[in-house]
This record gives structure tokens, sequence and C-alpha cells, in this order.
């Protein structure tokens, strides 16, 4: 699979500083890290990403699994993608396989990434979430950098060849 690194890495990742949460801290505390601005705060998700919740977890799990097996696979397909798309989806897969072992394991993912200033707070997040955030950011830049230079039409045919009016 061609690049397997941050797929790993964003997991190993992601498990390592989970367990270091559930070993270290209780749910609830939460610890200053460079002031108020970034804490560390042990909270349990049963919902989504960022605390966002959802009617049943059990059907937000499967579909989870079922979207990390169509990325696996699609990944494992298309060997020729992108650099950059076979990157923002190892990411993504990464993420949510750290995500879905919490789920599958323990009914609910540990979340302890918490940024802010006073009282207004980011959602606090972990690992996975970020790995899959980042992922969904270099897939929107790689597709409109892609389809920017894949671009057929005659406008940029014509600028490119210096015959047009720009």
């Amino acid at each position: 699979m061609k690049l397997l690194w941050p797929f790993l890495t964003a997991l190993v990742l992601d498990q390592i500083t989970k367990q270091v949460i559930r070993m270290t801290m209780f749910v609830g505390q939460s610890n200053e890290v460079i002031g108020n601005f970034v804490r560390l705060t042990f909270v349990e998700n049963r919902g989504m990403a960022f605390g966002i919740q959802i009617g049943n977890g059990l059907i937000f799990t499967i579909l989870s699994i079922i979207a990390s097996i169509g990325i696996a696979v699609y990944l494992y397909f298309q060997r020729n993608e992108s650099r950059g798309i076979t990157l923002s989806l190892s990411l993504i897969l990464g993420g949510a396989i750290g995500n879905l072992i919490d789920r599958i394991l323990f009914g609910r993912v540990v979340d302890f990434m918490d940024f802010g200033i006073g009282t207004t707070r980011w959602p606090v997040f972990n690992v996975a979430d970020s790995a899959v955030v980042i992922g969904m950011g270099i897939l929107i830049v790689t597709t409109y950098i892609v389809e920017r230079s894949s671009d057929p039409s005659p406008k940029k045919a014509l600028s490119e060849s210096g015959d047009g009016i720009n």
C-alpha cells in the first residue's frame, strides 16, 4: 500500500496518546499546557468528531466501518493515484480506524486536545480527529489543484499559449 506510513503514524500516535490519557488522567480532569489557551482535558465522546451527538451510535459505527473498508479498498486498487490523494486518504483512514478501535473496544472515544481563549473553546478532540481533518484539507486542496491543472477549457488553453486575452 502506497504511503502506509501516514496511516500507521496517525493510527499508532492516536492509540498511544489515548492510552496515556486513560492511564494518567480521570474523566473531566483538565490540565493547562500553555496557560488557558492549550489544555489537556479528558472527555469521553459517544458521538462523532468534536462531540457532535448522534442518534444511534451502532449505526454510525457500522457506517464508519463500511467507509473505512471503502477507503482501504480504494487505496489498494488505485496504486497510481496522485500522491496528495493517497496521503489524504491514508490520514483519513488512520484517523477513522483510530476512533473505530475506541468505539468497538470501549463504546466511546477519548478526546483530550482542548484549545481556546477563556470560555470560548474549540470542541475537545484527539489525534484521530486531527488526522481526518488534515486529510480532508489535503484532499480538497489536491483535488482542486488536480482539477485546475487538467482543466481543458479554451480560456485556459488560450491564456497558456499566449494567444488569448488575460
